[in-house]
C-alpha cells in the first residue's frame, strides 16, 4: 500500500500531462483547419474576384496563388471571415489580402500574401542591348510574359520603342517595359537647326541654335539669329517649334 501511495502523485502528473498534451494537439487541429478554412475562402474570393466582367475584355490570363499564414498565429474559430483588399493596395504582383473575423469568440484581423500573374502578350529581347543603344524591330520578338512580375507596364505597341534607346543594361529575354527605353536624342546641345515660328494664319522659318540637348516631342532652348532664347517643341532632327 505504501508503494502504490508512494506513486500515485506521479501517476496523477502523468495523466495531467497527458490531458494537456491532448488538449494541445485538439487545438493545434482546430488551428490547422481554421487556417485551412481562411486561406479556401481567400482562394475563392480571388478566383471570383479576378473573373469580373471588367477583366473578360482584357487579354490577360490571370493566375491566383494564395500563400500561407504566418505558422505562429492561432485564429479563434470564426462563424463569418470576411476577404478584403487593404488601402493603396492591388490584385497584382506580390500583394497581400486581408481577412477579418466579424462572428467569432474573438476579434481578428490577419493579412494573407498573395500572387497574381498576368500572362498575355509583350515584345521580348531576343539579345543583350546595351545602355543608350538605339533598339531595332528586329532585336525583340513577340512573346507572352507575366506582366505583373515587375512595376514598370509592359510595352504592346511595337511603334512604341522601335527606335528608342536603352535606359540602361537590358538581358536577353526581358520583356520591354516603360521604364527600360527613353526617347532617343534628336540633335545635341550646340547644334544648328530650324526655328519655326507658328502663329494664327502665319508660319515664319528662321536659323537657329540649341542650347539643349534636343529630345523629339520635348522642349528645347534655342537661340534664334536675332539672339533671343526662346524654348520650343522638337519637331524632327533639326527642327524646333514655337508658338508666337
Amino acid at each position: 500500500m505504501k508503494r502504490t501511495a508512494h506513486f500515485k502523485p506521479l501517476a496523477l502528473v502523468c495523466l495531467a500531462c497527458a490531458w494537456l498534451l491532448c488538449l494541445a494537439a485538439s487545438a493545434s487541429a482546430q488551428d490547422l483547419v481554421a487556417n485551412a478554412d481562411a486561406m479556401a475562402l481567400t482562394q475563392r474570393w480571388l478566383d471570383a474576384a479576378v473573373r469580373q466582367p471588367a477583366k473578360s475584355e482584357s487579354p490577360l490570363r490571370l493566375e491566383v496563388n494564395v500563400g500561407n499564414l504566418d505558422s505562429r498565429l492561432r485564429l479563434a474559430p470564426c462563424a463569418e471571415i470576411e476577404p478584403y483588399l487593404p488601402v493603396n493596395t492591388s490584385l497584382w504582383g506580390k500583394t497581400r489580402v486581408g481577412l477579418r473575423c466579424l462572428k467569432g469568440t474573438s476579434r481578428w484581423n490577419v493579412f494573407l500574401p498573395v500572387t497574381v500573374k498576368a500572362f498575355g502578350p509583350a515584345w521580348v529581347l531576343r539579345g543583350a542591348v546595351a545602355p543608350g543603344s538605339t533598339i531595332r524591330e528586329e532585336d525583340a520578338m513577340a512573346a507572352e510574359v507575366d506582366w505583373a512580375s515587375e512595376p514598370s507596364p509592359i510595352i504592346r505597341d511595337a511603334a512604341q520603342w522601335v527606335g528608342k534607346v536603352a535606359a540602361y543594361s537590358l538581358s536577353a529575354g526581358q520583356p520591354l517595359r516603360q521604364a527600360m527605353i527613353r526617347p532617343a536624342q534628336a540633335f545635341a546641345a550646340g547644334a544648328s537647326i530650324r526655328v519655326l515660328a507658328q502663329g494664327q494664319g502665319f508660319s515664319i522659318s528662321s536659323d537657329g541654335q540649341a542650347l539643349s540637348p534636343g529630345i523629339v516631342g520635348q522642349l528645347a532652348r534655342v537661340r534664334t539669329e536675332a539672339g533671343k532664347v526662346v524654348s520650343g517643341t522638337v519637331l524632327d532632327t533639326h527642327t524646333v517649334e514655337i508658338s508666337l
